[in-house]
């Protein structure tokens, strides 16, 4: 027997109690996904009844809104593989609806967010290397067939079936979902990169930061918190820069980087996917500083520079992909802490309808903003609304 609360197609609320909930066996779910039918293809809207059974360690999850992240967009355009017919997306919050045998059943009636992989918690990477995100049995949610376990692997959906060995983290009510859903992508792997500059022998004095988009941003925020008053953010678009300055960054545009002297900065921060800046942002590093790689994720990113850079600069280079469970503890502590600090709504859209996702992604491509939400059709919008 599993645990469960009052069935979609029922408004969803931003409060709920698990008082209000009941155990049913063998529940049907009107469930609503958008289906990812291959690059240049729209995306279709699909509802079925299904039966969900969570199953041993298992916990399912209503969707009360995503963000689309750049990887979304680069599958969707083809730049990133997929593996259609599937959900995409992995950035999301929602209330847990159901639990199985094993899990957490306290969570139920819980607005919560999840590590963006399951990981098996046996092989090396999970015990030995305190390397999660590599785990030998990694499962991404966002990047698998409709055809892998219950079908629920995406967040552009009203449900999602999370695993056993997904780390989930209760969100307080002084978080809305919009602040809160980025968090378990952008927020978290912010959280990883940061980390080795600030729990290093030495806090850099001086930080640049490549790429002003949301990554860019928590960056920023997450450096300043912590005590670091030189953050400098610098990008090609004059737009994220203006915004960058409402999080307390200063601002440099990329074309006037090369006034900048030779060795200005501790540690610089790449997160603008792009190996082009890398000799630029060699050059500026001071002797002995850190650089942080974390936007390179795709193949596109040949390097042109020479191992004499890094050797005679004594040039500490670190590579972050993606983040351990306790990255999002931390970030989601981080904004409950700056919940009213930061202009957190001016980084995602208002909401369209899930029905509406090939429109979300249109809207993602003019990068108007740093993340266009979605939230499923049915539900009620009842968080705190951005800006138009």
């Amino acid at each position: 027997m599993y645990s469960a609360k009052p069935r979609f197609p029922q408004p969803l609320r931003q409060k709920q109690t698990p008082s209000s909930l009941t155990s049913v066996e063998n529940d049907t779910y009107e469930v609503q996904r958008m289906i990812f039918q291959g690059p240049s293809k729209p995306l279709l809207n699909q509802i079925d009844h299904l039966s969900l059974s969570p199953r041993p360690g298992e916990t399912l999850v209503q969707i009360t809104m995503s963000t689309i992240c750049g990887s979304d967009l680069h599958t969707f355009e083809g730049r990133r593989d997929g593996t259609p017919p599937s959900v995409l997306g992995h950035e999301g919050v929602g209330i847990v609806i159901a639990t199985g045998p094993g899990a957490n059943d306290s969570l139920i009636g819980k607005r919560v967010t999840w590590t963006l992989v399951d990981t098996c918690g046996c092989c090396e990477p999970c015990t030995s290397w305190d390397l999660p995100q590599k785990c030998d049995n990694l499962f991404k949610y966002g990047h698998s067939s409709v055809t892998v376990g219950q079908g629920l692997n995406g967040c552009f959906a009203s449900h999602i079936m999370l695993r056993k060995g997904t780390h989930i983290v209760p969100l307080p009510d002084a978080l809305s979902d919009v602040e809160a859903v980025p968090a378990n992508c952008a927020l978290a792997t912010m959280v990883a990169v940061v980390d080795p500059l600030l729990k290093g022998q030495r806090t850099p004095r001086k930080v640049l930061i490549q790429g002003a988009g949301l990554l860019g941003i928590y960056g920023a925020t997450l450096l300043k918190n912590a005590g670091v008053k030189n953050v400098y953010v610098t990008d090609v678009f004059p737009g994220r820069l203006d915004l960058a300055q409402n999080f307390g960054s200063k601002t440099i545009d990329s074309s006037d980087l090369n006034t900048i002297r030779d060795g200005s900065f501790d540690a610089i921060i790449e997160v603008a996917g792009n190996s082009v800046i890398i000799p630029e942002g060699l050059r500026v590093l001071r002797p002995g500083g850190t650089y942080v790689w974390a936007g390179m994720v795709h193949d596109e990113t040949p390097l042109d520079f020479l191992g004499v850079d890094i050797v005679r600069g004594c040039a500490t280079i670190i590579g972050v992909h993606n983040y351990a469970p306790r990255h999002l503890e931390e970030g989601i502590q981080f904004l409950t802490r700056n919940a009213d600090q930061f202009p957190w709504n001016q980084l995602v859209s208002s909401p369209l309808k899930l029905s509406q996702l090939n429109e979300a992604f249109e809207l993602a491509q003019t990068r108007k903003w740093h993340r266009v939400s979605v939230i499923p059709d049915y539900a009620e919008f009842v968080t705190k609304p951005p800006p138009n």
